[in-house]
C-alpha cells in the first residue's frame, strides 16, 4: 500500500531531521532495503545518517510514530510493519537502541499506524496501534475485474484487533486494549488520530476503518473509552454506508474553538470533513466544504491541516495515487499516478483548490502515500514532505510569498509529558482567536512537526496565548511579539528561540 515519514528533531539541534519508513521485498525476490534517517544539515540539505544511528529496521514497514516515552529529553522512534513492529530508544549521542522487547510493544499484527497519547494524563505517553486485517503471504487470495488481477477488496479479509499500550513509567508498556473498552476484532484501521474534540480536557481517539464503520473514542476520564461515532454522526457516510477511511485529521477549520474532522476515502468516495457543532454531534459539510467533490476521481492517502500562507485559517494538504497500476484495463479514465491537492482555507466554511497555483511541485502526478508537514527551513512558513509508492519522495519547500506573519511554540512538560502532546494552545489576536493541539502520530501514514505553527495574517502581536497543559495547569501570557520561534516550560513561562 506504501509507507511514510516523520519530521522530528532527534538530536535537539533546533532542526527537524526525516525518517523514511520503507517496505521491503517479498521473500526471495530482491536485496531487503532498511528505513533511513537523514540529519538536517541546517543549510537546507540533509545527510543520510541511518547506519551511524542504529535506526535501519528492515521490516515491511509502513508508518512510525515519534515520542519520548521515557521523558529523558529525546525524541523516540516507534516503527508500525506488517510483522514485528520495533520502538527504538533515542540514547541521546545519535543512536537508538531496538527496546522492542523490553518495552513489550512487538504487535506481530499487520500494523498501518500508531500514535502516541497520555490518554490517562499521567506524565508519560502511551501508544496506540492500529491494525489492519489478518493477511498472510502463504494463503493471499487472487481477485480479478473483467479478467484483469487486482488488489482485493478489503471485505475479503477478517479484521484485526489495534492495540492500546499503557505507559508503565519504567520503560515498559502493558496492553490495555480490552480494559479500555478499545477491543474490537472487526476493525480494519487505516489511520488514527488524538485529539481534544469535546474539549473536557483529555485526549479522545479516531479511528479510520476500511469499509468498516469508522470509530470515535470518547476518553471518559477514567481510564475508558466510550464509542461514540454513530451518535455523533461520523461512522458512516451521509448515505450510510462504510467508506474505505484512509487517514482522518483533526482541525480547527472555522477557528470557532473545536475541533472539526477530515477523513480522506477511496476514489467514488467524497474525502469527507465534518464540523464540530460543540454539542457532541459533527454536522456533515463534505460537498458544501468544497472538498468532497474534488477528490470522487482520485484515491486519497495522508492529508493534514495547516496554514500554509499564515493568514490565520488552516489550509489542507491531500496526497493521492491509485493501488493498481493496470486500473486503466477497467478504468480508462482512471491513473495509477494522481494529482495531489492544495485546498486554501476561504474563510467562510469551504476551500478553495489551488493546486494548480501553487508552484510545480503540485504540478506533480506521482503515486503518493504519506504527507508530513513540518517548517524544516525555520523561516516560519510550513513546508510538506510526500511519500510515493515505489517511487522517490518530494519535499516541497514554501516559498509562498506573503507578509503575513507567525509564531511557533515548542513544549517542554514538566508535570506533564515532556514533549506536551496533547497541549492545546489558543492564540487570540484583534481579528480571531485559533487553536492547536499538540499530536503525535496523524496523516496516513507520516508524522508531521510536533512544534505548534500559528499564523497571524497582519497582527505584529499576540493579545493573549492561553496554554492547556494535559496536567491541568492553565497559563496565559500577554502582548507576544509575532515571528518567533518560542519555548513553553510548563509553570515556567515562555522564552525565544533562535532561529
Amino acid at each position: 500500500m506504501g509507507s511514510g515519514a516523520a519530521w522530528f528533531d532527534y538530536d535537539r539541534d533546533g532542526d527537524l531531521d526525516i525518517y523514511f519508513v520503507n517496505g521491503t521485498a517479498l521473500p526471495g525476490t530482491s536485496t531487503t532495503g532498511t528505513n533511513t534517517l537523514y540529519h538536517n544539515n541546517g543549510d537546507g540539505t540533509f545527510t543520510d545518517i541511518t547506519s551511524k544511528a542504529y535506526a535501519d529496521d528492515q521490516g515491511y514497514g509502513f508508518s512510525c510514530a515519534i515520542g519520548d516515552y521515557n521523558n529523558d529529553g529525546f525524541l523516540d522512534l516507534y516503527v508500525a510493519n506488517y510483522g514485528p513492529n520495533v520502538l527504538y530508544h533515542n540514547n541521546g549521542d545519535g543512536t537508538f537502541t531496538d527496546t522492542t522487547k523490553v518495552a513489550g510493544v512487538g504487535n506481530s499484527r499487520w500494523s498501518v499506524a500508531a500514535a502516541f497519547a497520555d490518554y490517562d494524563n499521567d506524565g508519560d505517553i502511551d501508544l496506540f496501534v492500529a491494525n489492519y486485517v489478518e493477511y498472510r503471504l502463504e494463503n493471499n487470495p487472487v481477485c480479478s475485474r473483467s479478467g484483469v488481477q487486482l488488489y482485493c477488496n478489503p471485505e475479503v479479509f477478517t479484521g484485526s484487533p489495534s492495540t492500546l499500550y499503557r505507559n508503565n513509567g519504567d520503560g515498559t508498556f502493558s496492553d490495555y486494549t480490552q480494559k479500555a473498552n478499545l477491543f474490537n476484532s472487526n476493525d480494519k484501521a487505516m489511520g488514527i488520530c488524538w485529539g481534544d474534540y469535546d474539549n473536557d480536557g483529555d485526549s479522545d481517539l479516531f479511528v479510520a476503518n476500511d469499509k468498516v464503520a469508522d470509530r470515535l473514542y470518547k476518553n471518559n476520564g477514567d481510564g475508558t473509552f466510550t464509542d461514540v461515532a454513530f451518535q455523533s454522526g461520523v461512522a458512516l457516510s451521509e448515505i450510510g454506508v462504510a467508506e474505505s477511511s484512509m487517514a482522518p485529521v483533526f482541525g480547527d477549520i472555522n477557528n470557532d474553538g473545536w475541533f472539526d474532522l477530515v477523513i480522506t476515502n477511496f476514489h467514488d468516495e467524497p474525502n469527507n470533513v465534518y464540523q464540530n457543532d460543540g454539542n457532541s454531534f459533527f454536522s456533515d459539510i463534505t460537498y458544501q466544504s468544497g472538498i468532497g467533490g474534488q477528490g470522487l476521481a482520485y484515491l486519497s492517502w495522508g492529508a493534514e491541516f495547516a496554514d500554509l500562507d499564515n493568514d490565520g485559517y488552516l489550509d489542507l494538504f491531500i496526497v493521492n495515487g491509485h493501488i493498481d497500476d493496470n486500473i486503466r484495463l477497467v478504468r480508462p479514465s482512471m491513473t495509477y499516478e494522481q494529482p495531489n491537492q492544495l485546498f486554501k482555507n476561504s474563510k467562510d466554511q469551504s476551500f478553495e483548490d489551488i493546486s494548480g497555483q501553487s508552484g510545480p511541485g503540485l504540478d506533480l502526478k506521482m503515486v503518493s502515500r504519506g504527507a508530513a508537514l513540518g517548517d524544516y527551513d525555520n523561516d516560519g512558513d510550513i513546508d510538506i514532505l510526500v511519500t510515493n509508492s515505489y517511487q522517490s519522495p518530494n519535499l516541497l519547500r514554501n516559498d509562498t510569498n506573503s507578509q503575513n506573519h507567525w509564531l511557533v511554540f515548542e513544549m517542554v512538560g514538566t508535570r506533564s509529558n515532556l514533549d506536551g502532546i496533547g497541549v492545546r494552545i489558543k492564540v487570540v489576536t484583534s481579528e480571531h482567536f485559533q487553536i492547536r493541539e499538540v499530536k503525535s502520530g496523524g496523516s496516513y501514514p507520516s508524522h508531521s512537526d510536533m512544534r505548534l505553527h500559528f499564523g497571524l495574517g497582519q497582527s505584529t502581536v499576540v493579545d493573549l496565548v492561553e496554554i492547556r497543559w494535559p496536567s491541568g495547569l492553565t497559563e496565559h501570557f500577554k502582548g507576544i511579539n509575532a515571528d518567533q520561534f518560542l519555548r513553553a516550560v510548563e509553570g515556567k513561562g515562555l522564552s525565544q528561540i533562535p532561529n
